[in-house]
């Protein structure tokens, strides 16, 4: 969002506007160039530190390219560039004086102390750097790393604002030049150095414009009626509505004006919110923001004309006109009425829900995509009829996905307001079922606009309401979901966690005394054949474990299967989501009704965690009178107690964490506690589950004590048990595939720890845990995973 800071003008009454008021925009555009600017000049300096052949062999090329390019005597050359770099911006401050910017020169004023400030900075550290510097010409000392006062006077042009002004871009970019070239010919600039200064400056002006707002004047009276007078208007009273809105009456009987005023602010808007929207789906509209202030006008403005050529009840564009380059007007013949939300229920009429449709038919017979069906853009005027506006954002020559997306919109906007029912019979009527057919796959809350999105927040159900409506009448119509999202934020989080985990492991090998790879490569084949051994026994004590909790006859054959598919699965889901959903989705396969299958899978996961729990507190105890170490005395361990007791009871005081947690325990006391229950009548079953649950964890632990032995180390069971137990679950709460990366890192560093061996040698130990548990297992689960799909058991 684009922050808004107003002086104190802006206290006014918003209805005197006859003197222009001002307020600064902070631009996200700004804030962009700046980051851009400055990694750019980190990225130099990082050449520069680093790359010296690369730098060396640049500044060698450039002074012997020099030494043939005819050039006046450096003294004279060095004046002329002198000179040129004082005029041009003195010039351009005069310039602006004169046109009324004394707030956009006091900004380049500011940015270029600022940017001279950074040289400084930059010459003082980096001012012994070969590849920045060099003896200076005159044998007196060092050349600038930062060369000469490039970059003050690129910040000050370019935060003064440039835009729309060609002649002094093209002037501050012929001085630039020159005073470049000429000190690349007489030696008093490297290469590096005349790019970082450039960099300086260009991210010096844009970090200032930021953090202090670019000044934005509010129009006059006068400015507003000239302006429109050229455009064709004949304003008379102009009136101000809103903050960037007028209301202007015209002569001679024409029709009041709603006017609206577009500038940096409306550009800067909730600009980072629509990037992130455009990365995420395929289906966002361009920012505004990343549009010219003319483009972003003259789109508006093919839209309007676009509309109306439809036939479509919209506003009219009466005017469009810049007032100077960071301001344009857009004029609409006023169009008074009540929106959708406004509306009574008994106002609410059929002949008003298909005049709606009718108005989105006649745009969609254009392939005009409106893009914001929210209940905020549909107009009722005084006379009922509907009018589609918001129009902002709109496509021309639409797909059919955009234009399918329309439907879905206003098919939910208007179920807000008369429920699902009245709103898919008056689309059908007017639109027929196959076009309210193929737009339920779309009613999905992302694929909505914002406004629609916040009133189905309280009403989740409507759109499972709408699709089953608008399948009485075409029962064939697809709803499986269309994959709208080109990046989902689980991804972009698992993306950093494995980049993150990756760079920690790095940092874990490069560390370590000792070569895990070589050390995996040595190892102890016997050992690695009892390691092999207990993984695949993992897999039958995961099927004993998941048969024991399901009351229900399943076939031993196919639940193994499912379990080793479940390592298949791992591979493009994090922690021990892909199991759950797979074993959920084979109990419904097999049979078992869905409440069941979730009861059963969720008793099965509830009771191993237990477990798994249990074993860590044994094996800790275990580990640690092994080492000779002792509980805390009983005061200190009361005292703990009761300071988590009160912390609990503070907690549970508060009524939304009671809801939480009631929320959170439901599921368990309405549907596993009863298949509990049921599993009781079943003892010799539910033994195995339990000792399946069991055996799963041990014969991992057993997997891992055979790798460590393998690579040499003779480490405590107990010591490896902990540090699987522990380390296991800390991984499954990994946003990575199989917790990849994460896994790896804990365990190795546990092992390393609790076991009292190298950690390269922990890391090799840990390399083949994964192997063997992980990567092996991955083809004989797709293997799995293909075979109970011939057979429909998943």
């Amino acid at each position: 969002m684009a922050t808004v800071i107003r002086n104190d003008n802006q206290a006014r009454a918003q209805d005197d506007s006859s003197t222009p008021g001002v307020h600064r925009v902070r631009y996200p555009g700004s804030l962009i160039r700046c980051v851009l600017g400055l990694t750019a000049a980190a990225l130099t300096l990082l050449i520069a530190t680093g790359a010296h052949g690369t730098a060396g062999g640049l500044e060698a090329d450039v002074a012997e390219g020099a030494e043939h390019v005819p050039w006046p005597p450096g003294q004279f050359a060095g004046v002329a560039s002198a000179v040129a770099l004082l005029l041009v911006p003195l010039a351009f401050a005069v310039d602006r004086l004169v046109r009324r910017a004394a707030l956009r020169v006091a900004d380049g004023v500011f940015a270029a102390v600022v940017a001279y400030g950074l040289s400084l900075g930059l010459d003082a550290v980096f001012g012994d750097l070969a590849t920045l510097t060099h003896a200076s010409p005159d044998g007196l000392g060092r050349t600038d790393a930062v060369y000469g006062h490039l970059a003050p006077v690129l910040a000050f042009m370019t935060a003064a604002g440039l835009v729309g002004l060609p002649r002094w871009r093209t002037a501050l970019t012929a001085a630039l030049a020159v005073a470049g070239l000429t000190g690349l010919v007489t030696g008093w600039a490297t290469p590096l150095s005349l790019v970082l200064a450039l960099l300086v400056g260009w991210a010096a002006a844009h970090g200032t414009v930021y953090a202090i707002g670019t000044p934005i004047v509010r129009p006059s009276t006068e400015q507003l009626r000239h302006s429109l007078g050229q455009a064709g208007a004949r304003p008379d009273l102009v009136r101000r509505t809103g903050f960037r809105r007028y209301l202007v009456t015209q002569h001679d009987g024409r029709p009041d004006l709603d006017v609206r005023l577009l500038d940096r602010h409306a550009q800067a808007t909730g600009l980072f919110h629509r990037l992130w929207l455009l990365l995420r789906l395929r289906t966002a509209p361009r920012p505004r923001g990343l549009r010219s202030l003319r483009s972003g006008l003259e789109h508006e403005a093919l839209l309007a004309y676009a509309a109306c050529a439809s036939g479509a009840r919209t506003r009219r564009l009466a005017a469009t006109a810049e007032l100077d380059a960071d301001r344009a007007l857009v004029a609409y013949e006023y169009l008074p009425g009540r929106t959708l939300a406004e509306l009574d229920d008994a106002e609410l009429t059929d002949e008003l829900l298909t005049d709606a449709w009718l108005q989105l038919d006649l745009l969609q017979r254009r392939c005009l995509a409106h893009r914001a069906l929210a209940p905020e853009n549909v107009l009722v005027g005084p006379d009922g009829a509907v009018h589609l506006i918001g129009l902002t954002d709109g496509e021309i020559a639409a797909g059919e996905l955009l234009l399918h997306l329309d439907v879905a919109g206003l098919l939910t906007t208007l179920a807000l307001r008369v429920g699902a029912e009245r709103a898919v019979a008056t689309g059908t009527a007017v639109l027929g079922e196959a076009a309210i057919g193929t737009a339920l796959p779309l009613l999905q809350p992302i694929a909505l606009p914002r406004g629609t999105r916040n009133a189905l927040k309280g009403r989740p159900e409507l759109l499972t309401a709408i699709r089953e409506e608008a399948l009485r009448g075409r029962p064939q119509a697809p709803v499986e979901p269309v994959r709208l999202e080109r990046l989902r934020p689980r991804t972009l989080l698992a993306l950093v966690a494995g980049v993150f985990a990756g760079y920690l492991l790095l940092q874990f090998l490069f560390s370590s005394k000792t070569n895990p790879i070589s050390t995996v490569a040595h190892a102890d084949p016997g050992w690695l054949a009892l390691a092999a051994l207990a993984a695949v026994a993992s897999h039958f004590a995961a099927t004993m474990g998941f048969v024991g909790f399901v009351p229900e006859k399943l076939s031993f054959r196919r639940t193994l299967a499912a379990q080793v598919a479940g390592s298949f699965v791992k591979l493009i889901s994090p922690g021990g989501v892909g199991g759950v959903a797979l074993n959920t989705r084979f109990l419904q396969c097999s049979g078992v009704p869905t409440a069941q299958a979730l009861s059963s899978v969720g008793a099965c996961q509830a009771i191993g965690a237990v477990l798994h729990l249990m074993q860590l507190a044994v094996f800790s105890a275990v580990l640690g009178q092994s080492q000779g170490t002792e509980l805390p005395d009983s005061p200190v361990l009361v005292a703990a107690l009761a300071v988590v007791a009160v912390l609990a009871v503070l907690a549970l005081s508060v009524p939304w964490v009671r809801g939480r947690l009631a929320g959170l325990l439901r599921p368990l006391r309405a549907e596993v506690l009863p298949r509990l229950l049921d599993l009781l009548q079943q003892p010799r079953k539910l033994a195995v589950g339990l000792l399946g649950q069991l055996m799963v964890s041990m014969t991992l632990v057993i997997c891992l004590y055979c790798c460590t032995r393998a690579v040499g180390p003779h480490p405590a069971f107990a010591a490896t048990a902990v540090t699987y137990l522990a380390g296991n679950a800390a991984g499954n709460v990994a946003p990575t595939p199989g917790g990849s990366g994460v896994v790896e890192g804990l365990l190795a560093t546990a092992l390393a720890g609790t076991a009292s061996i190298d950690q390269g040698t922990a890391l090799a130990a840990v390399i083949l845990l994964r192997v063997l548990t992980f990567l092996l297992p991955i083809l004989p689960g797709w293997v799995a995973f293909t075979w109970l799909q011939r057979r429909k058991a998943l």
